[in-house]
């Protein structure tokens, strides 16, 4: 099937056979009959045809398989075998050794510190058990399906993740040339025959949210602490932003109006939080209320330090220290009453920071608030790309009158 080869073509549905590409060099597409898609590369040393894995499409791109294929045909005119050089000059690593490699490179395209850690521990915990000492070249499906299956059924959403950064591993083991052929952690068409699908097995599992009825006694408990933990919480529960927002809080991300533009707008000023700190990866802009306000006034400022809610250290508080005030709130609530601040919906798990959201989201329909505005607090996309942008720039004080609405029902005990 001699043709060029095109992204758009590499990435169209393919009948099993071999597609070449016009670089000269004997790069071609291998499809096989599962659909498939692994690039192999034909050359020719003392007169014996020979042939090269370079990896799995899409692990692999066309352009890094065609610079690949330029390098190999460059040694092999020179007299010397590609994949034996490849061997020569570089000691395969194990598979622990390689995700240190890949880790150097990658680690900086991580947006925070949390999912650093996850991406290696997942690793740790399971994968360097099964493969950690194997080489990478000596890697196959039966290591993967072993590393996977003890937890593919209970844990299938880490393992489903796990799966997908041992293959990323893989890939850049084999660009890398430190091993060639398909990838055994690719899923579709592999490990999909081997393994049942995520969502089939796959039960979602929410946040427990606190119960509508308990919300003015959790926040009677509530205001009863102290503490930049019990502050930042009480922020978290004004605005309903994540967590890791909130203890992200920075002094110049906020823009504090005047008497004058305050009143003329119905609240006290925006919150603008970076596209980077976002879940969303957008810029979000939060209102600030009268009860906001009153929080961050009660924080000092530090000429060191732009956190709002600074740690004891003065660095950023942890998402342990929301959660754990939380646990200690539900265990107070069982030793003085015998009721806790539980979830039933949830298996009576005690209520978390996250679950606060589902709370809100709640109270916005039982009381009939615009549930446009109420996801656009959270930072859920709303409707279409034209819909979202006009939603952004004018429902911010349809946003700010509901989170003044939810503010008064949270002090109604109080």
């Amino acid at each position: 099937m001699a043709s060029g080869l095109s992204n758009a073509m590499i990435k169209s549905k393919l009948t099993s056979g071999r597609y070449y590409d016009k670089s000269g060099t004997g790069l071609h597409l291998l499809v096989d009959k599962r659909g498939s898609k692994y690039w192999v590369q034909r050359y020719t040393l003392n007169g014996k045809r020979r042939e090269l894995g370079l990896g799995s499409f899409p692990n692999v791109s066309l352009l890094q398989a065609r610079e690949q294929a330029l390098i190999n045909k460059r040694i092999s005119k020179e007299g010397k075998d590609p994949k034996g050089q490849i061997k020569k000059q570089k000691e395969i690593p194990s598979f622990r050794e390689a995700v240190d490699k890949y880790l150097e490179f990658k680690l900086t395209e991580f947006s925070n510190e949390k999912h650093k850690r996850q991406w290696q521990s997942s690793k740790k915990i399971y994968a360097f058990p099964v493969i950690g000492n194997t080489p990478v070249n000596e890697i196959t499906v039966d290591h993967i399906v072993q590393a996977l299956s003890a937890i593919w059924a209970d844990k299938t959403e880490t393992a489903s993740r796990l799966r997908g950064r041992i293959e990323h591993v893989l890939s850049w083991a084999t660009v890398s040339g430190y091993r060639s052929g398909f990838n055994p952690a690719i899923w579709q068409g592999n490990l999909s025959e081997l393994l049942p699908s995520p969502s089939s097995i796959q039960e979602k599992k929410h946040h427990p949210a606190l119960q509508l009825v308990d919300v003015q006694r959790w926040w009677q408990d509530l205001n009863s602490r102290d503490g930049v933990g019990a502050d930042a919480l009480k922020f978290m529960m004004f605005c309903l932003n994540r967590s890791g927002e909130v203890r992200g809080l920075e002094w110049q991300e906020l823009h504090l109006f005047n008497a004058t533009e305050a009143d003329e707008k119905g609240f006290k000023g925006i919150w603008t939080i970076p596209g980077k700190r976002m879940k969303t990866k957008r810029e979000h802009r939060v209102p600030i209320t009268s009860k906001m306000l009153d929080l961050i006034n009660k924080q000092s400022h530090s000429e060191h330090n732009n956190l709002v809610f600074r740690g004891l250290k003065g660095g950023k508080l942890s998402d342990m220290t929301l959660s754990a005030l939380m646990k200690r709130m539900n265990e107070t609530a069982l030793i003085e009453n015998g009721i806790g601040f539980i979830d039933p919906k949830q298996g009576n798990r005690p209520a978390v920071p996250h679950g606060l959201r589902s709370t809100f989201r709640g109270w916005v329909a039982e009381n009939q608030h615009s549930r446009e505005a109420a996801e656009l607090q959270l930072s859920h996309h709303v409707g279409s790309k034209v819909e979202h942008a006009y939603y952004r720039t004018d429902l911010i004080v349809e946003r700010a009158r509901i989170l003044d609405a939810w503010g008064n029902f949270l002090e109604r005990s109080l």
